[in-house]
């Protein structure tokens, strides 16, 4: 799957810009807490060594020289201190002041505990007495800022992220319409016909793409002298077969006409059929080469009206049919169209040829033309024996010929019109005739080719 610019541009810029945010909260979130906490230990320090400097043993037992405390330490709106033994029990101070535990090798440790069913921070410190270890823990009752810092913290990564995703909106805004001229120019491309290769105006598009067109210009010049090649290289090639075989023709005919011919005029008859044969092969090997999209890449189709087609084939066709006992009718309305003619003319000439061929004596071929659902249709149908539909698709290929068809063909003419049709962007479908007797085979053009 193609990545997208402005995704790209957007993910690598709110990357950064949240790592900053938070980086952010968190500075400032520390640079509220760090010196209230530092205040704290400093206050809980002081306190621990007042009291470690008024611990007497008295009776084998450690106490307070002053009961209240002494006089330097806060007061207990301020702070709590309890003065236990080695084994937990309170020798003076607030019981409801937890002791944090300590292992043997720590001698202070500061930690959250609980005072009167309430987190605050302590120190607790263990020193050695005369009466064996003791414990002292102080606890400072002022609230610390870290809880408001938390709200600070919160409330500023908050903000922060608010202001990145105004900040990524805007600036996705910023991008989808910088990127404007290049959809413009996608949409300039996409709306072209494979047959448009014009090039594109450098002055309409921005600096940084115009690397691109001009590349773009210069794929389109070259493909144009490609094309033109190819187009001049199939006129030459028609001219030099079309020319002698036409001449062949002419002079078989008039040998035929001499009396001298009469003793091999079978075999001559036989080099005239097999001549028309190779001319009729040869005109479908030239249309198909310049039906092939390739070589049409650059054609700008005309407007041609499928009436006029139409009757120009039939009429070519009229004798043939008259000969053959064919009653061959046209329906036909004014139906203009972007087209090839000539091409136009090699798909319905190939259209009627296959019927005329395959239609019984009596029988009856008709050539319509109008439009159907809003679209310019072109359909041939005739009473012939009609293809079977696991053929339908086979037909269209190249050189393939239903079996025991009559003739000698060369299993081109429906290859011939689909591959006209495809290039005319028409759908190609054959069905059967009317009451199910024969055959349908109808061209539908799409709507944009009417005009």
């Amino acid at each position: 799957m193609n990545s997208s610019i402005s995704r790209q541009l957007v993910l690598w810029l709110a990357i950064p810009l949240m790592l900053l945010s938070l980086c952010g909260g968190l500075v400032h979130y520390f640079n509220n807490v760090a010196p209230g906490v530092i205040d704290s230990d400093r206050r809980l320090r002081d306190a621990a060594a007042a009291l470690m400097a008024h611990v007497q043993v008295k009776n084998g037992q450690a106490v307070l020289d002053d009961a209240a405390g002494p006089p330097y330490l806060p007061s207990r709106d301020a702070a709590v201190y309890a003065l236990r033994d080695s084994r937990g029990r309170l020798l003076a101070g607030d019981a409801q002041l937890a002791a944090a535990p300590m292992n043997g090798e720590t001698s202070q440790l500061l930690a959250m505990t609980q005072w009167n069913q309430h987190p605050v921070r302590s120190l607790t410190t263990r020193f050695d007495t005369a009466a064996g270890v003791v414990l002292i823990t102080v606890a400072d009752l002022r609230p610390v800022p870290e809880r408001a810092a938390r709200y600070g913290l919160m409330s500023t990564l908050l903000w922060d992220f608010v202001q990145l995703d105004v900040t990524l909106v805007l600036v996705w805004v910023g991008i989808q319409i910088g990127l404007r001229p290049v959809r413009r120019l996608r949409q300039e491309i996409a709306a072209r016909s494979p047959q448009d290769l014009r090039p594109i105006d450098e002055t309409t598009v921005p600096r940084e793409i115009a690397p691109v067109v001009v590349t773009l210009n210069r794929l389109f010049t070259t493909l144009r002298t490609s094309v033109q090649s190819q187009q001049q290289f199939i006129a030459n090639t028609a001219h030099q077969l079309r020319t002698p075989i036409t001449g062949l023709q002419a002079q078989l005919d008039l040998l035929l006409a001499e009396a001298a011919a009469a003793p091999v005029k079978t075999r001559l008859l036989t080099l005239q059929e097999g001549i028309r044969q190779l001319a009729h092969s040869a005109n479908q090997l030239l249309t198909l080469a310049r039906a092939d999209p390739a070589v049409n890449i650059a054609a700008k189709l005309p407007v041609v009206d499928l009436q006029t087609i139409v009757g120009e084939v039939v009429a070519r066709f009229y004798d043939r049919a008259l000969a053959a006992a064919i009653d061959l009718g046209v329906e036909a309305g004014s139906t203009p169209i972007q087209a090839d003619p000539s091409l136009l003319d090699d798909l319905l000439s190939n259209l009627v040829d296959n019927a005329l061929k395959y239609t019984p004596a009596g029988g009856s071929v008709t050539v319509s033309a109008g439009r159907g659902a809003g679209r310019p249709c072109l359909a041939v149908t005739d009473t012939g024996p009609g293809i079977p539909e696991s053929e339908r698709l086979r037909v269209r290929e190249r050189f393939y010929r239903l079996p025991n068809s009559p003739g000698h063909g060369s299993g081109l003419g429906l290859a011939i019109v689909d591959e006209v049709a495809r290039l005319h962007d028409a759908a190609m479908s054959i069905e059967p005739g009317p009451g199910g007797r024969g055959t349908r085979i109808s061209i539908l053009f799409p709507p944009g080719s009417l005009r």
